[in-house]
């Protein structure tokens, strides 16, 4: 196959690959280092961190070298053709070095309206989500299949997914506790496997605050294209990073919307 014929997905595809490859030889090993990358606070990197990065920006140097990089390790790269890859190698770090399966790469394509294509990928469980345009699948143990969200229309028959208490400032865990106190169930420290599960129809929300772009972006295209809703907790555009809330459908983001535009700005 030829560097043209290839799709932006199969890109995405050997990028994601690569990730893999690069990551899971540190997974759950004794040796695994973590350095912190905050003078205040936890922030930790590891050498598969920086790997994988590494070996996806090689695949868009060899397969895309027009467009642009953003990636959470080394940064923004400019490219010629409006288009940019966005890339967080190891979503969820602190997951990965505790040993849980809920860390993953993500990866998505934007322009200047958004993401319109993106990756979730789980290495160690060999689950992969994808979504582009209106089309959302995955790949996983169980083979293919496609991805769809739910009709869950009531908080309290919704299930919840956040990283709170562990991330955001106490206004802001006071929105996502004013959802919570309606949901069915919460669960706590999904990382990006949260929004994956929204895709699947396994969840209805995700409620997440400090994010930046490449926390967000994949999720985004993957969950849009399995039939969702991601925005702030304002209602616009989130693809930029810090709050999110991911929806399963409009009427459940209405509902956990409304509780969340209460939260003071700044």
């Amino acid at each position: 196959m030829t560097q043209a014929s290839l799709t932006d997905l199969d890109v995405a595809n050997r990028m994601a690959d690569a990730a893999r490859a690069a990551i899971l030889p540190h997974f759950r090993t004794p040796s695994l280092n973590a350095e912190n990358k905050l003078e205040g606070g936890f922030d930790p990197v590891t050498v598969a961190d920086r790997a994988a990065e590494q070996a996806m920006r090689a695949v868009l140097a060899d397969l895309r070298p027009d467009d642009g990089i953003l990636g959470e390790e080394f940064g923004a790269e400019a490219g010629s053709s409006g288009r940019t890859w966005v890339l967080d190698p190891i979503d969820g770090t602190r997951g990965f070095i505790s040993g849980t399966p809920t860390w993953g790469v993500l990866i998505a394509l934007s322009d200047d309206n958004g993401p319109f294509l993106g990756v979730i990928d789980q290495p160690y469980t060999g689950e992969r989500f994808c979504g582009r345009a209106e089309i959302a699948s995955m790949t996983g143990p169980l083979g293919e299949m496609p991805l769809r969200t739910r009709g869950t229309a009531a908080l309290s028959d919704a299930i919840l997914f956040t990283t709170f208490p562990e991330v955001g400032t106490a206004e802001e865990r006071a929105g996502f506790e004013r959802v919570a106190a309606q949901a069915k169930l919460t669960r706590y420290g999904m990382d990006c496997y949260a929004y994956a599960l929204v895709a699947a129809g396994q969840a209805d929300l995700v409620i997440e605050a400090g994010l930046n772009a490449y926390d967000i972006q994949a999720p985004i295209a993957v969950i849009q294209a399995a039939g969702g809703i991601v925005t702030d907790w304002q209602g616009n555009p989130a693809h930029n990073g810090g709050r999110a809330l991911a929806a399963a459908n409009a009427k459940i983001h209405a509902a956990a919307l409304e509780l969340l535009r209460q939260t003071q700005t700044g």
